[in-house]
């Protein structure tokens, strides 16, 4: 449990997230995929509290690992979207209640609300 799998092709940004999660919340375990195509394999694999896609990815965008990860069986309650798109775009493709959150990867308040839902899976591991 506490298993967090980060699917995104940046290294610099998966980096960064991994640090600011061990940072807040040091009880989660940090996966992460830089290649969209060898996520495949770690999402049927299971066993994660949460997912997080980005949304563009070459060889393979984060639309057909988001559809992927819900055939496979993964809760839509689990998921998390990246993206640098603006809102209206994301509203189209992911309207309420298709995932956990949608959230622009580069605005400051955004990073607050992924704050709080690992801090929310970190605290349903100490009860």
């Amino acid at each position: 449990m506490g298993n967090i799998l980060i699917i995104d092709d940046d290294q610099a940004f998966t980096d960064l997230l991994d640090s600011y999660i061990r940072e807040i919340c040091p009880l989660l375990k940090v996966e992460i995929c830089n290649n969209p195509l060898t996520a495949l394999a770690l999402i049927k694999k299971g066993g994660n509290e949460l997912i997080i896609i980005d949304l563009e990815m070459p060889a393979l965008d984060g639309m057909k690992v988001y559809r992927f990860a819900l055939d496979a069986g993964i809760d839509k309650k689990r998921v998390v979207i990246l993206s640098a798109r603006d809102p209206e775009y994301l509203r189209e493709f992911f309207p309420m209640g298709s995932c956990l959150a949608v959230l622009n990867k580069f605005e400051a308040r955004q990073k607050e609300v992924l704050g709080m839902i690992f801090k929310s899976i970190q605290s349903k591991l100490c009860n």
